[in-house]
């Protein structure tokens, strides 16, 4: 490690104080872990302010501050055509399935969003459903660690000269051990304050980064002058038909939403009715308030900055560029804040799904909280290799593991919510098949259409590669959506 400047010893001490605070949130939210309800769901007792800040880091974390920015950077003005797809999903998942999913979790004593998706079934199908669901969740969210785990160690190299193993394994170690103590309530009370770190920082960079451009006029005007005609058009050039194939593909990001069990836990620990419909203002404006920060973000960071190899380090480029150092320390800080957000609720979920689900309670009846722990060290070391070992965009991991298991999940879900019971065998047909979908296009989108050829091959990698992915996102929820409606149980 080269010698650490001004910049890096503020980050460090940012860090370093912060993470303390995470640590003792942890200690303290121990006492609160009585069984496994309040491990894994905070005792069903999430206030607005908790649930609703908490959710919204959680679901926008790394991936916006550094791969959405990186996103509207490369694509222009058509990249934020995804933004209206992801505000729906949040009302969606609190308007939409928060009612039913926060009575029936409360009604019924479910602890995980499997619980809820096995509701009414037959006790072996339920068991089929369990096992399945859990081995998606920690399978998908492996991927989805190690992408977080990644933008750490992005922040860590570039800012403070860490060698990328040293960063990877830092971040991981911390996180690890407040997620270890507190569980779900140390998870919802740090992604809550992560959350308002990230807020702010999405108000004072973009103000700055659009001052120093000039203002929306300088920004447009310069963009008009040194960028192709198709970056400031809403289309992105595109002709009719590829542009609503890249419109809606895109702006799918959001039913992904619809799926995720580290987002569905927040909305069946809230303590109430009145907690939820004010913990959907909170997230909603947070939302909005962070997606248009990053997209004026990127905008204006085109128009102000040489041409970066790296677009993902857009956030960076504009702190180091626009903020005295203390500042721009503290605001890198805030990067590392927003993964830590997003990695403690996977973990959670996924020692949920690993405990509860697949059934390892019963290795050691009465021990599901050290069970919990076991599996969430064992997930972060498995995402600690990934990350040192597989090479791939923040952007592109995430996406993948989101629509993945938002397309397995999902229709299920909704189908639940609209009062409609699959039967057991359209439950286990329709993970399947959603998981399966976006395997097969993700992994066909993957070949060079040049070197497809023809036939059925030829044409799936053609369709995989329709610009927006909508083939990866749209047709993978639809099909299983069609078939739970349609499979019902028997009267």
């Amino acid at each position: 490690m080269d010698t650490i400047g001004t910049q890096g010893w503020v980050i460090l001490a940012t860090l370093a104080a912060y993470k303390l605070g995470l640590i003792a949130i942890g200690i303290w939210a121990a006492r609160l872990n009585r069984d496994e309800s309040d491990f894994f769901l905070g005792g069903r007792g999430l206030g607005p302010w908790v649930a609703g800040l908490s959710y919204a880091a959680s679901t926008s974390s790394a991936w916006v501050l550094l791969g959405f920015t990186g996103f509207v950077y490369t694509a222009g003005v058509s990249a934020l055509w995804m933004v209206p797809g992801v505000w729906a999903g949040y009302v969606g998942v609190w308007l939409w399935f928060g009612p039913r999913l926060r009575e029936e979790t409360e009604r019924r004593g479910h602890v995980t969003v499997t619980d809820f998706m096995t509701a009414g079934t037959g006790a072996a199908a339920r068991s089929v459903i369990a096992v399945l669901a859990g081995s998606l969740v920690l399978f998908t969210f492996v991927f989805y660690i190690a992408a977080q785990f990644g933008a750490a160690a992005v922040a860590f190299e570039s800012q403070l000269d860490f060698g990328h193993t040293e960063s990877v394994l830092f971040g991981a170690v911390v996180i690890l051990i407040y997620a270890l103590l507190g569980g779900f309530w140390a998870v919802s009370l740090t992604d809550t304050l992560q959350g308002a770190v990230m807020a702010l920082v999405a108000v004072i960079l973009p103000i700055g980064a659009l001052m120093a451009a000039g203002g929306p006029g300088g920004v447009w005007q310069t963009l008009s002058a040194t960028m192709p005609e198709a970056y400031l058009h809403p289309t992105g050039g595109r002709t009719l038909v590829p542009f609503l194939a890249f419109a809606f593909g895109i702006a799918a990001i959001g039913l992904g939403t619809l799926g995720q069990p580290h987002l569905m836990a927040r909305l069946m620990a809230v303590k109430d009715e009145r907690a939820r419909k004010a913990g959907f203002t909170i997230a909603m404006s947070w939302g909005v308030l962070v997606f248009t920060g990053m997209g004026i973000l990127a905008l204006s960071a085109r128009a102000l900055l040489a041409p970066l190899d790296d677009p993902e380090a857009v956030f960076y480029a504009m702190a180091a560029a626009l903020l005295p150092t203390v500042l721009a320390g503290i605001v890198i800080a805030a990067i590392l804040s927003a993964v830590m957000s997003t990695v403690d609720s996977l973990l959670m979920a996924a020692s949920a799904a690993a405990a509860h689900d697949l059934r390892l309670t019963r290795v050691l009846p009465g021990r599901e909280v050290l069970i919990g722990r076991c599996v969430m060290a064992l997930i972060c070391a498995l995402a600690v290799i990934l990350t040192l070992t597989v090479d791939n965009t923040i952007f592109d991991r995430v996406l993948f593991s989101w629509s993945a298991l938002g397309a397995a999940f999902g229709p299920v879900i909704a189908a639940r919510v609209c009062k409609v019971e699959p039967a057991g065998g359209a439950i286990i047909a329709a993970i399947v098949l959603g998981f399966g979908l976006t395997v097969i296009f993700y992994s066909f989108g993957q070949v060079d259409p040049a070197t497809a050829g023809e036939g059925l091959r030829g044409l799936m990698v053609r369709l995989a590669a329709t610009p927006g992915d909508p083939f990866e996102r749209i047709v993978p929820w639809l099909m299983p959506l069609l078939l739970v409606f349609s499979w019902r149980q028997r009267a």
